[in-house]
């Protein structure tokens, strides 16, 4: 595995925030919700595209905690315009299990 500098890794700009919204993906090759997520005043809602089906329904998202990336370029995801990455791990069957803290912290919140 490369090694990367502490610099690099500060460059990754990785926050937290609620979910306010989650419905399907309309028209995405794979199955997916479109969330949009409230990262708190300095950064605001966002929306991100997640194939985060397996696990969750759009019922159980909402006020549900989430990491993100949230300097990475817009993506365009079908007709859906994705500004955030949604972070998660892999399961045993490579779905996608939501990688979040496990208290409640201020949205906007930095990782480091």
């Amino acid at each position: 595995m490369e090694q990367i500098a502490y610099q690099d890794f500060e460059k990754v700009d990785i926050r937290v925030g609620t979910i306010l919204e989650a419905a399907p993906l309309e028209g995405a090759r794979k199955p997916a919700f479109r969330l949009l997520i409230d990262f708190g005043p300095e950064i605001g809602t966002k929306k991100s595209s997640a194939q985060i089906t397996v696990h969750y329904t759009p019922e159980c998202l909402i006020g549900r905690q989430v990491a993100a990336v949230v300097n990475f370029p817009p993506r365009q995801i079908g007709k859906f315009m994705s500004e955030v990455l949604t972070l998660g791990f892999p399961a045993g069957d490579g779905s996608v299990v939501l990688f979040a803290p496990d208290q409640v912290v201020p949205n906007g919140g930095k990782l480091f």
